[in-house]
């Protein structure tokens, strides 16, 4: 049975998912932000163009946009909803309540993307997390700070990647970020900083199994490039050594206890400097941002766009999925600002560059073999001649507003 998706996307992602599902005899329908509507979407592959004045997750953004599908459903049948970004994920389980489609609701997409959501979950099925708590009630803040060593981090619970993180290092100092929340201040939650090795598992589940997953460490995390101005670089983990497994057994557990059936997902752990354990971060349930689809393909030839959009349909026609064949290679990804508008990326020659990034003011480029000390290499050898000849930085939005 052909199906009926509606993809939604506020961000310019997800058009290799859009195509994959039009191949599949699929009608698509995009729901996207009215700012957005000359971006470089995959025309010929979608059949109608629904647009949202406003992005926001705001209750009467919300409303307006369940008012909207409600008169556009009298004449178009949806059988699915798909978030393309984390963004989106509350818009995706609304719409799904309020006209009873199937998939993700509201109280299990919580644990996808509120971040409070997710570490209670967690720690109710025993998965190690940092210390942390809600700021609704002072004296549990104060007890909380009186009982954890500094600096900790004070997160908001639904932004993605390292929005609006701020570091906090003394009971006052906290305090003080706590109250300028003022009426917000509900939205975030206080967390002890602990650093370690950051890693992030990229994974495709059916009815409720992890069927792939790739696992990668940040060699700058993304918080450290937002704060910081760097060169953002991640590279993939052989599966035989040392981190990989335990990744893939917490990474299990967390999907597991998250409620995920089917879908993408990008979820991120930390191994503790302090004790060597390994903690959970945070998950998605999305394929993960920063080009990281592009390095899982050169890392195992598949798509995760495109296996998405077979999985959906494959659950929504209750018909078996078949994943392609995983070659598994080393990979490694680097992205950076670029001070100039088009870089000129000539001088970048090696046989194992596999994907070159194409962005005004943008360089970046994937490099792929089976050496995975070659790729160290390529990584470490082109972050210097970024540094030296193109780099540019820009402040993270709660610098600039700050």
């Amino acid at each position: 049975m052909n199906l009926s998706i509606l993809c939604i996307a506020t961000y310019l992602k997800g058009q290799e998912f859009m195509r994959a599902s039009k191949e599949l005899g699929n009608t698509v329908y995009l729901l996207t932000d009215q700012k957005l509507e000359h971006a470089d979407w995959p025309r010929d592959c979608i059949d109608e163009i629904f647009f949202l004045k406003s992005p926001s997750n705001a209750p009467h953004d919300l409303e307006q946009m369940v008012l909207g599908l409600a008169h556009a459903m009298r004449s178009r049948q949806i059988d699915r909803v798909i978030a393309l970004d984390d963004f989106d994920v509350e818009k995706a389980s609304l719409i799904r309540e309020t006209f009873r489609i199937d998939g993700m609701g509201q109280t299990t997409a919580r644990y996808f993307r509120d971040k409070l959501a997710m570490r209670l979950r967690a720690q109710a099925a025993g998965i190690r997390v940092p210390a942390f708590s809600p700021i609704f009630h002072d004296e549990t803040v104060t007890q909380f700070l009186q009982s954890t060593d500094a600096p900790w981090l004070v997160k908001p619970r639904s932004e993605a990647s390292a929005t609006g993180i701020k570091k906090v290092h003394s009971l006052d100092e906290a305090w003080q970020v706590i109250h300028s929340l003022g009426n917000n201040r509900h939205n975030f939650l206080i967390e002890q900083f602990r650093p370690g090795r950051v890693y992030h598992v990229d994974s495709l589940s059916v009815a409720g199994e992890v069927v792939f997953s790739r696992a990668s460490q940040y060699l700058a995390t993304p918080m450290e490039v937002a704060h910081g101005g760097g060169v953002f670089r991640t590279m993939t983990l052989p599966a035989d050594g040392t981190d990989a497994p335990g990744l893939y057994e917490i990474n299990k557990r967390v999907l597991d206890a998250f409620g995920m059936k089917f879908s993408a997902s990008h979820s991120e752990y930390i191994r503790s400097d302090h004790d060597g354990e390994l903690y959970f971060l945070e998950t998605s349930s999305r394929v993960g941002g920063a080009h990281i689809a592009e390095l899982v393909e050169a890392a195992s030839g598949i798509n995760l766009w495109r296996e998405w959009a077979k999985i959906e349909t494959a659950m929504a026609n209750n018909t078996p999925y078949t994943l392609p064949v995983d070659v598994p290679r080393q990979a490694g990804l680097i992205v950076s600002l670029a001070r100039q508008q088009y870089p000129d990326i000539s001088g970048f020659t090696d046989a194992e560059i596999w994907w070159r990034m194409k962005k005004e003011h943008h360089i970046g480029f994937i490099v792929c073999c089976d050496d995975r000390a070659r790729v160290q290499t390529l990584l470490d050898d082109y972050m210097h001649r970024i540094y030296a000849d193109f780099h540019a930085s820009a402040p993270s939005p709660d610098k600039a507003t700050s």
